[in-house]
Parts: structure tokens; sequence; C-alpha cells
């Protein structure tokens, strides 16, 4: 969740470290800082709050190194402070930062206490740059102490690590916390993320689980898990600097619900040949696997699991074959029973959500034989671990609010149906009409766009708004759980979503003319059926909006407000009925004016417990 950055140069890395830190913010964070090496001194400059207060700090007391680390903290351990902030710095000889969760930190700091060491945070951090300066022993061999210190530590890890005495060194090392290798020319940079370097190289090494790098102007030496040097390839990004930029829009979640119908002309393309599936999208021995296939198991968190909701019904109704939906961060603290012929779908925009990883790894341990990763990113730990892949190329994602991450899930878990439909009751002629439907999504999504000042104008109901509810049906229902997750997320407005046949099991005690109800109503079967609950709630007074087919005859209801969305009424309507519920997020956060994209105590990328 925190955000890292390294480098290590011939010219001043502190310009480099902040604009990494700068493309680093959509993580989430709440203080910024970074250090580096000059004139046999580590210089270190700390602050609350965003990296434009880092800036202006640095304005006022300069500094210069070539080797330097860079830090957007996240709390987890310890409160946000400026004593909690990285780099965390050890007798002014090591300074480190780090992403992840030290969990035996408690023991460490006690016995560090013993030792005489004075611990100035609340952190779990602050223990590893203790270690490694306890393990230098008068000596300077700073690769040496760290990976002495690496055994020591029990938990997740991503490090970047400078040394007063090695003004030539930058260390790196990576265990359940991603952090990956930049290389320039006679200069190497660190970070959690590439878009931290794009500026400055598109040519990257992804550490595996276990690494240490050692990084000097002149070379790369990388050691595995079992100390061993290793060569890992390098690899070159498609994406250029102003790929991550907001263009035009005010705000990232903005470009990025915008950005949509080319995000799944893009999940769609290369994967469907002659009008038929490609299987292979998956992977070269997919067809294989699926052969083997009697049930899915998908594991997600957040929006993701959502997509993993409706995708539920289509594996059950289009394919027939038995589904089953967890969250993951829960998975993993009961006791499934996983059948060797059961396909566990990992569902993670970033492919680093550390309870997803951790729900693979163990469906694996319970025998999970087959596994596939539905993934926004290549390089990540979530695809390395799994049997197959299919990305869903949706381009990089920086609104914290997944947007396009979510509708291009949706399209790839589509096309898993088709692939393991075929060997149940899915027909070629289903499978015709389901691909024809998924190549004119992008077009309905582009019309539904044209609302946007229409729900803009509805949004300004909800300037005084604390609460609001979502109902759905069916497949429309996790509709409204993802509507109800984008409003509260960047607006901070009170929203819970229900199945519209639970409303006289509860909410309906809510509802009162301050309460605004937000209903998905396409034309589907059980269209009836929300038509009696959408009266019950007008009923009590309640402020009703409703999405709704275009198609449909209007309801007459003092207490009603309609939107007419675009006419879909196959089965791929979640992802249309998506579209506007995301714009009134959106709209009402910039009338609640909260940060959008950096919604606070959220982070994109949850790379921890």
């Amino acid at each position: 969740m925190c955000g890292i950055v390294g480098a290590i140069s011939q010219r001043d890395t502190v310009p480099i470290l902040l604009e990494g830190l700068s493309r680093l913010e959509y993580r989430g964070y709440d203080s910024a800082g970074l250090a580096v090496i000059a004139d046999n001194e580590i210089h270190r400059n700390r602050q609350i709050g965003k990296v434009s207060q880092l800036k202006s700090a640095l304005r006022d007391h300069p500094f210069q190194g070539q080797v330097g680390i860079a830090h957007t903290r996240w709390a987890t351990h310890g409160k946000p402070s400026i004593e909690n902030a990285h780099p965390h710095i050890c007798q002014n000889r090591v300074a480190i930062v780090h992403n992840g969760i030290i969990e035996n930190h408690e023991q460490l700091r006690k016995k560090q206490q013993q030792l005489g060491y004075r611990l100035n945070s609340e952190t779990d951090s602050e223990v590893i740059v203790n270690e490694i300066v306890e393990q230098m022993a008068g000596s300077t061999d700073l690769l040496l102490a760290v990976k002495k210190t690496l055994k020591h530590l029990t938990g997740a890890y991503a490090l970047g690590i400078i040394a007063r005495d090695n003004p030539e060194q930058l260390i790196a090392c990576r265990k359940g916390s991603p952090l990956v290798i930049g290389i320039g020319i006679g200069e190497y940079f660190i970070a959690s993320d590439i878009a931290a370097l794009l500026p400055v190289t598109q040519r990257f090494i992804f550490l595996e689980e276990g690494d240490v790098a050692e990084l000097s102007c002149e070379k790369i030496t990388i050691y595995n898990a079992l100390d061993e040097p290793v060569d890992r390839p390098i690899q070159e990004s498609k994406l250029s600097a102003e790929t991550v930029e907001k263009g035009p829009f005010r705000h990232y979640m903005l470009k990025e619900i915008y950005e949509q119908p080319l995000a799944i002309e893009q999940a769609l393309a290369g994967r469907i040949i002659e009008g038929r599936l490609n299987e292979c999208s998956f992977g070269h021995n997919a067809s294989e696997i699926f052969n083997q296939i009697k049930s899915v198991q998908i594991l997600a968190c957040g929006t993701s699991y959502h997509a993993g909701l409706i995708a539920r019904y289509w594996f059950e109704k289009s394919a027939r074959l038995p589904c089953s939906v967890e969250v993951a961060s829960e998975f993993r603290y009961r006791y499934p029973i996983i059948n060797k012929d059961t396909l566990i779908v990992t569902l993670s925009q970033s492919g680093e959500t550390a309870d997803t990883l951790a729900a693979l790894q163990e469906a694996k341990r319970l025998g999970a034989a087959y596994s596939l990763a539905i993934c926004n990113v290549p390089e990540s730990s979530l695809v390395r671990e799994s049997d197959l892949v299919m990305l869903t190329n949706a381009g990089p994602e920086i609104g914290v609010a997944s947007t396009k991450s979510f509708t291009t899930q949706l399209v790839v878990l589509y096309l898993l149906v088709i692939a393991l439909g075929r060997r149940f009751q899915l027909d070629e002629k289903t499978e015709l009409k389901i691909l024809s439907e998924l190549s004119a999504l992008p077009k309905n999504i582009a019309t539904v766009l044209k609302l946007d000042n229409e729900i803009k104008q509805l949004s300004e109901r909800f300037s005084d708004k604390h609460n609001a509810l979502f109902l759905g049906r069916g497949s429309q229902f996790p509709v409204a759980m993802e509507g109800a997750l984008k409003l509260k997320e960047i607006s901070y407005i009170h929203a819970e979503a229900y199945p519209a046949g639970e409303l006289k099991h509860g909410p309906l005690a809510l509802i009162d003319k301050t309460m605004p109800v937000i209903t998905v109503a396409p034309n589907n079967s059980l269209l009836e059926k929300l038509r009696s609950n959408i009266q019950e709630v007008s009923a009590r007074g309640g402020q009703l909006i409703v999405f709704m087919d275009e198609d449909l005859s209007a309801i007459n209801d003092e207490n009603l407000t309609i939107i007419k969305v675009t006419s879909v009424v196959n089965e791929l309507a979640p992802l249309v009925y998506t579209i506007p519920l995301q714009l009134l997020a959106y709209h009402v956060a910039v009338l609640k004016g909260t940060d959008v994209d950096q919604p606070r105590n959220l982070a994109k990328s949850v790379t921890v417990e």
C-alpha cells in the first residue's frame, strides 16, 4: 500500500525521487519522506500530508545526493506522524524504506531495546534498520548485514536500503510486496510500481519472491531466496509517462470511466478468431485444463468480489457450472473444501492484493490443482503463481475507486463462461450470440456515458445526504453493491446495498423522505417483482431514483425520478448499468469536495493484510 522509490546515479537523485513519489500518490498515503547520502551524511526530510508538502519543505531546505530512497506511507503500525514516516534511520549509518508488515516486530523491538537501541517510532519498520546496523557489527558490508537481517524477519516486505559508509550502493529486497528495478544508462532505480519510473526508463526487472538486489551505477547483482546469483529478464514496458496523465479530465477517475469503451475493446482484442473464442488466450494448455474442470471457485476482494458475484449468475445460467464466490480475506480463515477438479479463479486489478494471493496459496495447499488469474498487470505476483492467466488489458488505472478494471474483469469472466460452458450446455449458437453482445458492448457503454450531464444534475440532491440505499435483483444486486461501494469510498456517504426482495426483512425501517434509494431496473424477468419493491419505498416517502430500460413505460409517482438507460436486455446488462452508478458516485464526490482520486484512509493496491 505504501510507495517506494529509490535511485543510484551520477546525477542528483532528489528530483527523480520526488517525481516518483508524485506518480505513486494514487496508491493512497498519509506522509512522505526521502533520504539521500552526501558528504558522508544521510540527509532526510519527512512530512505529514501530501508530496507537495515534502517538495515545499525541500525548497526551503534543499539537499542533493546521488543515491537515495523515498517513501509514501499508509499508516498500519502507528498513527500518521513525522516520527512514523519513512525513511527510518539508525545511528546515522543506515536508512530504509519499507512496504509490508513485519509480524515479529514486537519480539525484535524488545530484543533491540535490551541491546540499548532507542526506538523513535511506533512502526514495525524501524526494527529492520536497527537489525541491519546490529548485523553490521562494526563492518561496512551492507549486503551481508541485510541478508542476515532478512533471516530474522517474519512477514512481508519490499525494502530500499542505503548506508552512509556505502554511498555507491543501493540494496533492494522483496518478499510478499512488489518491487521493480528500472534500468537506465549508468543509473538504476527501484520502485513499487513501474508508473513511478516511466519518466526515466521503460526497461524493468521484476524481482521475484525472496530476491535481494545489489545496485551500483555500474551493475546489478540479484540473489534469489537461496542466496544464489541469478539473472532476471529485462522487460520493455509499452507504457509511457503520458499514459498515466489525466489529460483534459479533472480527475483520473472520470478519465478512467470514459476509457471503458476502449478498455473493453482491448480486453476482447485478439481473443475472438473468426467469430469464435480462442481458448489459447487463457494459456497454451488452457483447453487441457478446462477439460478437467467441474466447478469454479472465485476469490477476490472489494470491487473484484462484486465482479465475481455477477459472474456466478453467468456460470450457473449460461454454462450450468457450479460456481462459488468468496471474499479472499475470509477464505483461508475457515475450513473450505476444495475438490481437485475445481478451477480457482482469482481477480485483482494489481495482482498484488495480499489477501487474494494468500487465498490462492491456501487453495493450492488444500489440493486445488488448477488456477486462473484475471488481472491487469502482467508482471504481478498473482500472474506468476497461477497456471493460467487472462489479462484484462484495461491499461493503467490510477484512481483508487476501480472503474474500468471492474468492467474489463466482467468481460474476461464472460469469456471464461464461454470456454467452460462449451464442455457443458453452452452450444455454438449461444456462444456466437454472447460474443456478438460483447462486441456491441463498447458502443452501448459509450451511449450511456452521454447521461453524464443528467447524472451530474441528479447528484445535487445528495449535497446534504449522509445515507443512501441501493437495491437490485438477480445479477443487478452485485451492481447495487458496487454502486454503494463507489458512493461510500469517494463521497464518504454511508451507503448500503440490499437485494430488493429483502426490503421487508429490515431495510424498510430506514426509509423516510431523507433517504435516497437508488434502484437498478433493467427490463428482465424480475422487473415486476422490483416494481412492487419500488412502490413499497414510495409509499413510505422514500426518494426513489430508478435507472431503467429506455423501452419501459414510466412509472408515475411524485417520489420517483427515472433515468432512462440504453436498452440492453441481455446478460451483459450489469456492465451497462454500472456506468451511471460510477458517474453518480463521481459527481457526488466532486460536489462534496472530497479527494476523488485519493480518498481518505484508502489505498489503490492493498499489499498488506
